[in-house]
C-alpha cells in the first residue's frame, strides 16, 4: 500500500473482526453470522525540500458490521462469504520545517463484499485467509473460537 523512497514509518494495515453466529443449518449445514469489524493503518512520508523537510501523515480507520454465509466445503474448513457496511475515517496532514498549510479528512460511508476461509487446527484455534474490501484486500490472520 505505501511504498517507494522516503517514508520514514509505517503502520500496515491490522484489522479484528467478531462474529456471532444467529442461525445454523441453513441450506442443510450452513450458518449465518454477524459481527463488528475494525480497521487501522497509518503512513508518514517526509522528502528533502529547499534546504528544509516537507511531507505528510496519513492515517485511516474502518469501522463497520458485517454479516457472513458459512457453508464448509471440507472437513475442519469453514468457508464462508458476506456483506460490510461501515465508516472510513480518514485524516492527513502536513510536517516538516517547510509548510503549505496542507491538511485534509475524508470520511464516508462504505460497502463492501468479502469471501474467506478458516481452517481450525484445534476447535479451538485456526488460521484465515480473507479477500475483499475492508483496510485491505487481502487479510491473512488467525481465528479464535470464545
Amino acid at each position: 500500500m505505501y511504498s517507494g523512497t522516503g517514508y520514514t514509518s509505517k503502520i500496515p494495515p491490522i484489522s479484528a473482526s467478531l462474529e456471532f453466529g444467529i442461525a445454523d443449518d441453513v441450506l442443510d449445514v450452513g450458518s449465518i453470522g454477524v459481527g463488528g469489524y475494525l480497521g487501522y493503518s497509518a503512513a508518514k512520508w517526509e522528502t528533502s525540500y529547499f534546504g528544509g523537510t516537507w511531507g505528510w501523515k496519513y492515517s485511516s480507520i474502518l469501522l463497520g458490521a458485517r454479516g457472513s454465509f458459512h457453508y464448509p466445503l471440507v472437513d475442519k474448513l469453514d468457508t464462508y462469504a458476506g456483506i460490510m457496511l461501515g465508516y472510513n475515517i480518514v485524516s492527513s496532514s502536513e510536517i516538516g520545517n517547510v509548510q503549505t498549510g496542507y491538511s485534509a479528512s475524508s470520511s464516508a460511508a462504505f460497502f463492501s463484499g468479502y469471501a474467506g476461509a478458516r481452517y481450525y487446527f484445534s476447535e479451538k484455534f485456526g488460521v484465515m485467509g480473507e479477500v475483499g474490501t475492508g483496510i485491505a484486500y487481502l487479510n491473512l490472520g488467525i481465528a479464535l473460537k470464545l
